[in-house]
């Protein structure tokens, strides 16, 4: 596998929260493994226990990187079982995390893929949380230069080709209650109008280009489909969690 000895930074991408030691230590771990490389926190609140809606807000911000990057991915309810530890190079970029589908938009997506599963296992390994022990050490090599002890793969190793390529599906809700879904927008009509919550939520430019207190739904700054309200919480105004389906009409 051919990689960049000296990548532009680590960004973790995870479903530990802020709140308690998970990600602080995850990043210990990476500040004394690969000092002198900054750590990005992309996003502490991936869908929880769910690398399907996670997979594909992966594939839509991992790209957002520079080729080089190492993007510690972690959403990971299979730890300790009989998953396999990944590293995968897509266009340039270095993810490593488990393998559970969480790669399955990204590798689908990129032009160039390579797969490894990682050998490599610390002295000390605890049995739940893999992302410090095995993914965070393992990031650092990388970001160092260094392939771990490791063993290349198939591309169709731990591929799910049943997923749908846009998932009709709400897979984040921000703190500002605006709901992403899986769709990306340019796979949408230009006049489709989203069906979900029960309504009927019209496409516009952005918040301003409605009144206040009115859905709509737009294209992200990373290209998904995202409904919102002006001045408001689409969550709560219309019932939306993750998983919440989405129709598309028109």
């Amino acid at each position: 596998m051919r990689f960049r000895p000296t990548p532009a930074m680590i960004a973790l991408f995870t479903d530990f929260g802020l709140a308690g030691p998970y990600t602080g230590q995850v990043k210990a771990v990476l500040q004394r493994e690969a000092p002198n490389l900054p750590v990005i926190d992309l996003f502490a609140d991936a869908p929880m226990r769910n690398p399907k809606a996670a997979a594909y807000l992966l594939a839509a911000y991992g790209v957002w990187f520079p080729a080089g990057t190492v993007l510690l991915a972690v959403v990971d309810p299979g730890v300790g079982g009989e998953r396999a530890a990944l590293i995968v190079e897509a266009d340039g970029r270095l993810y490593v995390g488990p393998e559970n589908g969480l790669f399955e938009l990204v590798c689908r997506r990129a032009q160039k893929v390579q797969l490894r599963e990682i050998t490599w296992r610390p002295p000390l390994l605890s049995a739940s949380f893999h992302g410090r022990d095995l993914f965070a050490p393992v990031a650092a090599m990388l970001a160092r230069g260094e392939m771990p002890p490791s063993q290349s793969r198939p591309a169709a190793f731990g591929r799910y080709p049943d997923w749908p390529d846009d998932l009709a599906e709400i897979v984040y809700i921000d703190h500002y209650g605006n709901a992403m879904t899986g769709l990306r927008a340019a796979s949408l009509p230009a006049a489709a109008t989203l069906l979900a919550g029960g309504r009927p939520i019209p496409r516009a430019h952005t918040f301003a280009s409605v009144a206040a207190g009115t859905p709509l739904w737009y294209e992200n700054s990373n290209g998904l489909a995202e409904i919102a309200v002006n001045l408001g919480r689409a969550d709560e105004a219309l019932g939306l969690r993750i998983g919440s389906a989405v129709a598309v009409e028109g």
